[in-house]
């Protein structure tokens, strides 16, 4: 028993204790100590000082309701825009023709500057939900098509070849042999589509739209309110780092299984 108690291994302590809340702590202290050194708490509040504007428009509701509104936006257009790049993408990927001819068109549309097409939305389309979600589809799809054509072209061809020897059916081909190995490019267009969007969707909000995180900000920057831009940024942040901590990792952990396997 003795023997065994020496041989034991002792429990490390997970990530989030060694690493993640040490960080946290000294980017609170990092803020704090900037505060006082600026020592103008219009300029720059103080972590307390951000907190309790926070606490404040979300016991008014404000802060919910703003953050339930650009959730909703940013959910619509993430979900538009990765349906339409991942066919757009995946489609350049398994064709050469196809990729000779619409590659241009894809460079093209990851270089177009964000703003310029939210405000030819806007023009096109009247400062309308509608001109907001396409404006966002359009600013986020090519770099989901730029990630899934990538993993498109990494599609093992012998593997797809052998699977049309043995007559294997399409379905069967699409669930263990394509998604797959698509399935990181899933993910990764994901991560980046989601960070993308959400800084996209207010922008939009700022520019034409009467509600949201991006109304509320433009409403502080107009009456100077630091304080108030600070915290309902970090409130959707902290959404942004939830969705991807609770849904995102799980899904491409759950998905990357067969490697291990």
């Amino acid at each position: 028993m003795k023997a065994a108690a020496a041989l034991e291994v002792p429990r490390r302590r997970p990530d989030w204790l060694r690493f993640k809340l040490p960080s946290f702590i000294a980017l609170l202290v990092l803020w704090q100590v900037s505060a006082m050194l600026i020592a103008d708490p219009a300029l720059f509040p103080t972590p307390l000082a951000t907190l309790e504007t926070g606490y404040l428009h979300l016991m008014t509701g404000e802060l919910l309701f703003s953050l339930a509104v650009t959730l909703a936006r940013v959910a619509v257009a993430f979900f538009f825009a990765m349906a339409l790049g991942s066919a757009i993408g995946i489609a350049l990927g398994r064709s050469q023709p196809m990729d000779a001819i619409f590659g241009g068109w894809l460079s093209i549309a990851l270089n177009m500057p964000a703003l310029v097409t939210i405000v030819l939305c806007y023009v096109w389309f009247g400062l309308s939900e509608t001109a907001a979600i396409v404006a966002v589809t359009i600013n986020k799809a090519p770099t989901v098509a730029a990630i899934m054509r990538e993993g498109a072209r990494a599609l093992d061809r012998q593997l797809l070849e052998a699977t049309q020897v043995f007559g294997v059916s399409r379905w069967k081909v699409l669930r263990h042999v394509v998604l797959p190995q698509l399935a990181p490019s899933f993910i990764a267009s994901a991560r980046a589509g989601l960070a993308l969007t959400w800084k996209i969707v207010l922008v939009v909000e700022l520019l034409g739209r009467p509600n949201g995180i991006g109304f509320q900000i433009r409403t502080f920057f107009n009456y100077f309110d630091i304080a108030g831009i600070l915290a309902y940024s970090l409130a959707f942040i902290a959404i942004v780092l939830a969705i991807e901590n609770f849904i995102v990792q799980p899904v491409e952990r759950r998905t990357g299984r067969w490697r291990t396997a």
